[in-house]
């Protein structure tokens, strides 16, 4: 997905990330490296975060502290009742239980650091751990675009062969699927962002985003960085779509199969088996769309596309659980009965005994 991608556009080295840093400016960055004499060393760097909204850092803070423990309370809660309710315990929802994790491990793997920046408590990160996280979230992003995939063609076997749903979809086939996803998502970056930690880095050490974004780290290289820029747009255009291709095409086949069923109300059910996944992945990619325009157009601050990308990261996470537990009945019916404290004690006496 582009929003997770964190590589470099093909024309002017206009950045897919949350950076959206512009030829011009990138320029001026690497052209003031460029005149130290000497590659620094750096043993860390310093992030900077939303350098041009110093003034609004407690509002920030708080805003995104909120943001934080609804999407850790939610997607938790989830992880929770998958586990635990065997009503749960279908194809659908152990992929919705390996795309909640996701989602946590995006929102923790950047949201912490980000608010010890926003309180000015520690805006410095360890070299390697800059790179860790940078790769950590190309990973994560990179696998839930291949996860969404996945569900999508979960839905399309329980619409288009519904008779054979159980046989096609059972749980080795489960497991071999969610495996791949992880697998994959976490070894296409590993070359690229390995690559780029041996750049020579030179003069400043400060990061102008709100994480380790690939972007903003490369800016500060005083080397040529074509081969990356290039290696990186070509793993980004596989990862985004690839995905998006076969999620259209199975969806392609669902309709199809849906307007040839005979009563609207069989139409109805179908429709609503695949509504909450279809959402999701519309938010993927039309947030993905509509983030593009808004970093192509010139009256947007460098500042505020830091602030907007920083969103974009954060706002998938939260809402994700939301689509699935506000639309879903089984999801709905497991919060009713595990939110009980009764009845979560007694759970706990059940499985102690």
């Amino acid at each position: 997905m582009a929003k997770k991608s964190q590589f470099f556009d093909d024309g002017d080295v206009h950045f897919r990330s949350g950076c959206g840093i512009k030829s011009a400016e990138l320029q001026a960055m690497k052209s003031k490296n460029m005149n130290n004499s000497k590659a620094a060393s750096f043993t860390e760097f310093e992030i900077v975060g939303f350098l041009g909204l110093q003034e609004y850092k407690t509002p920030l803070f708080l805003g995104f502290l909120i943001l934080f423990l609804i999407t850790l309370t939610a997607n938790l809660l989830i992880l929770f009742f998958v586990a635990v309710d065997h009503r749960l315990h279908t194809p659908m929802y152990f992929f919705l239980w390996n795309l909640s994790l996701l989602d946590l491990l995006m929102t923790t793997a950047i949201i912490p650091k980000l608010l010890a920046v926003l309180l000015e408590i520690n805006k410095k990160i360890s070299f390697g751990g800059c790179f860790f996280q940078m790769y950590f979230i190309i990973a994560v992003g990179g696998s839930e675009l291949f996860l969404v995939a996945a569900m999508a063609y979960d839905r399309y076997v329980a619409i288009v062969k519904p008779l054979q749903y159980n046989v096609i979809i059972d749980m080795k086939v489960c497991l071999s699927i969610a495996a791949t996803v992880w697998i994959v998502g976490f070894l296409l970056p590993l070359v690229s962002i390995t690559w780029a930690s041996y750049l020579p880095f030179c003069g400043s050490n400060k990061i102008l985003h709100c994480f380790c974004d690939y972007s903003a780290v490369v800016a500060l290289t005083c080397t040529d960085v074509t081969l990356h820029a290039n290696l990186a747009f070509s793993l980004a255009m596989l990862v985004i779509f690839i995905p998006f291709l076969f999620v259209l095409w199975s969806y392609y086949r669902i309709i199809i199969s849906v307007v040839r069923l005979k009563t609207t109300a069989s139409r109805t059910k179908a429709f609503s088996m695949c509504s909450s996944h279809l959402l999701v992945v519309l938010l993927y990619y039309l947030s993905t769309a509509l983030f593009y325009i808004i970093f192509r157009t010139e009256s947007i601050s460098y500042e505020e596309r830091i602030f907007i990308g920083g969103l974009n990261y954060f706002f998938t996470p939260m809402v994700n659980p939301l689509i699935y537990t506000l639309r879903n009945e089984k999801m709905k019916e497991a919060a009713k009965k595990y939110l009980n404290v009764y009845t979560l004690f007694q759970y706990g006496l059940q499985s102690s005994g």
